[in-house]
């Protein structure tokens, strides 16, 4: 009986999550709309992004964040954000991270979400991980997105890991996009969001969603023959991290 409530209680937690996702779009369609239209834009549809919808989603999930900055992001600077992918929370916690635009470059197959692939394929950096020619692309979108004022955001595990992976290998490419346009590279720590809502379906629940900003790594006098050991060195430092930070707090 007990196992009936909780499951019951998980399908509602999934369905309300689905719920706060569709009402903000679906409330402010108009304005995304006009403000995906032009890349100019994007800072206005960022600002929706991160304070119309995703903290709405966070809080009314009774999934507060809470974020330590070792180092802060600086207004009008370009940054490579990097962090350990394990739940759609991801996408509204790093939106609450960071206060500077960003571009997320995420798989093709995401388009394919009703409303929230809508504006996806219009502001996001899409990259089919099969096709070489995609993958070149994305550079040159990403050099525009910079120029621009933005930064980037890539999970550079490229996908979610299975759940009793940790923190699953790195792809090469948030690093060698970082290098070849001398951004610093920001590693993030995401703690909890597993535990909050992951892609298994009865589980999950309120509490803390807590991040970390890690040191950023400044990559003005690496070469690319240098992005794996930096690679490696921004996943051993977010790895050791997950690794310290079981069953503690801040």
């Amino acid at each position: 009986m007990l196992k009936v409530v909780r499951q019951t209680g998980q399908t509602l937690y999934r369905i309300w999550f689905h719920v706060l996702v569709a009402v903000p779009i679906l409330l402010f369609f108009p304005l995304l709309v006009i403000f995906a239209s032009k890349e100019s834009w994007y800072p206005q549809f960022f600002w929706m992004a991160r304070n119309l919808w995703a903290r709405p989603i966070l809080y009314g999930m009774f999934c507060w964040p809470s974020i330590k900055y070792e180092e802060k992001l600086v207004k009008g600077s370009s940054y490579m954000l990097v962090a350990n992918h394990t739940s759609m929370l991801d996408i509204m916690l790093m939106l609450v991270v960071s206060r500077n635009p960003f571009v997320f470059v995420g798989k093709k197959e995401l388009v394919n979400i009703p409303l929230f692939g809508f504006f996806y394929k219009r502001v996001c950096i899409m990259v089919d991980r099969e096709d070489t020619q995609s993958r070149t692309g994305v550079y040159r979108r990403a050099q525009k997105r910079l120029q621009q004022g933005s930064s980037i955001c890539i999970f550079p595990e490229g996908g979610v890991p299975e759940e009793h992976v940790l923190l699953d290998n790195f792809k090469d490419g948030a690093f060698k996009m970082a290098i070849a346009h001398k951004i610093p590279v920001v590693p993030i720590t995401f703690y909890d969001n597993k535990k909050r809502f992951s892609f298994t379906f009865f589980s999950g629940g309120p509490g803390k969603c807590r991040a970390k900003v890690h040191k950023f790594i400044p990559t003005k006098t690496l070469d690319e023959d240098e992005k794996v050991q930096l690679r490696n060195n921004v996943r051993n430092l977010i790895l050791q991290d997950l690794k310290n930070s079981q069953n503690k707090d801040f």
